[in-house]
């Protein structure tokens, strides 16, 4: 897993999480393509916050992205009323990049290394009663309808998935969002996240 592999990107105004999901509209050629070409090679993208720039390409812009994401796998897809193509996408590793670069047709590019534990299928973490409630929290942010709707598979009882989950449905800016992501220690992310969580039960 330490090896350098070569994936397409997919920027965007948002952090994924591995576990968590994802509905697109895919309508700028580039990326028109490049899910034709996932679908038919059955592979994936990397999803990046951007630092600056816009999700759409632009005349006279550019993207900065951040250095580390989260590989997202298409899990389904349809052409949605307004004619545009949908996708739902899955993600499944973080990964860091070592290089990154455009090609012709406009797509980011980059050599990544994927995280060896912070992964989808590890090794379950029990969790402690210490963080009970921050799992009753995660269930109360389970059953809003928004999130009810993506059908996500959550085990309360993994260390793990409580860190992906709360990091992705608390309400906080995408950069505090990315520092979560940007943690590999999960019991450092959920310690963050409960320190997050104090300042907003404070603010309101």
């Amino acid at each position: 897993m330490s090896d350098l592999q070569e994936i397409p990107l997919f920027p965007l105004q948002l952090v994924l999480f591995p576990g968590g999901r994802l509905d697109l509209q895919i309508y700028e050629r580039r990326y028109i393509d490049l899910i034709t070409h996932c679908m038919r090679t059955q592979t994936g993208f990397g999803v990046c916050l951007l630092k600056r720039g816009l999700e759409t390409a632009a005349a006279g812009t550019s993207q900065t992205i951040h250095r580390t994401g989260t590989y997202a796998n298409i899990i389904d897809w349809d052409q949605l009323p307004n004619g545009l193509l949908g996708i739902t996408v899955e993600g499944s590793a973080k990964f860091n990049i070592e290089e990154c670069w455009q090609t012709p047709s406009d797509v980011l590019t980059a050599k990544v290394i994927f995280s060896e534990k912070d992964s989808v299928g590890k090794e379950p973490i029990p969790i402690d009663d210490d963080y009970t409630a921050l799992a009753q929290l995660l269930q109360n942010l389970e059953s809003h309808p928004l999130v009810e709707q993506q059908n996500l598979i959550i085990d309360y009882d993994n260390l793990w998935d409580l860190g992906w989950r709360l990091a992705e449905l608390i309400p906080i800016e995408n950069e505090k969002r990315q520092q979560l992501l940007e943690i590999d220690d999960p019991w450092e992310r959920i310690e963050n996240i409960e320190q997050l969580v104090s300042e907003l039960a404070n603010e309101s």
